[in-house]
């Protein structure tokens, strides 16, 4: 593995050029940025291992770009902060962040944090680049998804949603914790989570009115069924496969119907 590239989004120069020089000292490939919109920008040009996020920039709240970066499923983020109580903390580590330092620190103490969350890297580089669920393929580098052979035109946000599901383990997530996890912007209504899911059934979802792959869990929210998406068969747009369509009309289905 060559070396690991790191961002560095602080908004203070002197700070930003003293971590830029230690970490190249240390053999990491630095790229730095002064503000939100050149963070995102260096972001999408080359694709960070590792993102060392301040928690405050002049143009807006750096932990909206950490829920940003987050989404993007690959990147580990270290925010450096000022604000030290626990809500702040907590709301960082919330936001997607992996560890979270607050200002002022010592570089012997940053140095340290930063090697353990590389070791991290290292130790997933032979992750999979997709998800594969019977006919359903999650192509996490390229953010496509594939159902049969066939493109499923999903938005950004609808994969995104998808992604965080799938990543829960089979467990159910509140829309609260869905908003969290796969919005960029902090949103109050947790019904568009709703909308959403009842997209993204109809595209993936061999009958999206009995939806079985994403489930909805009483009274918590919606969970993602991997046996279900490995044993039924997916037909985009959510037509009945042709070799099932007479059995479907003549035996009724035993399903629980999902909302």
């Amino acid at each position: 593995m060559g070396p690991v590239s790191i961002q560095i989004a602080e908004s203070n120069p002197h700070l930003r050029s003293l971590l830029g020089w230690h970490l190249q000292q240390a053999q990491y490939r630095v790229h730095q940025s002064a503000n939100l919109a050149r963070a995102r920008e260096v972001f999408q040009s080359f694709s960070p291992a590792l993102v060392i996020l301040d928690s405050q920039f002049p143009d807006g709240d750096g932990l909206e770009l950490c829920r940003w970066i987050y989404q993007q499923g690959q990147p580990l983020i270290l925010i450096l902060s000022a604000r030290d109580t626990e809500a702040d903390i907590v709301a960082g580590l919330r936001a997607g962040a992996d560890d979270y330092l607050t200002k002022p620190f010592g570089m012997q103490e940053f140095l340290a944090r930063v090697d353990a969350l590389v070791r991290r890297i290292r130790r997933t580089t032979m992750a999979p680049a997709s998800l594969t669920y019977g006919d359903l393929n999650i192509d996490l580098v390229q953010r496509r998804v594939r159902c049969r052979g066939i493109d499923i035109d999903l938005t950004p946000q609808e994969f995104s949603l998808l992604y965080v599901l799938t990543q829960a383990g089979g467990a159910p997530l509140s829309r609260s914790d869905l908003l969290r996890r796969a919005w960029p912007d902090a949103i109050d209504n947790p019904r568009t989570v709703d909308t959403h899911i009842l997209s993204l059934r109809k595209k993936i979802e061999p009958d999206p009115r009995h939806p079985n792959i994403i489930q909805t869990v009483r009274n918590v929210g919606y969970c993602f069924n991997a046996t279900e998406a490995m044993v039924e068969p997916i037909i985009p747009n959510g037509a009945a496969p042709p070799e099932r369509a007479a059995a479907v009309e003549a035996v009724p289905r035993q399903m629980s119907s999902g909302s």
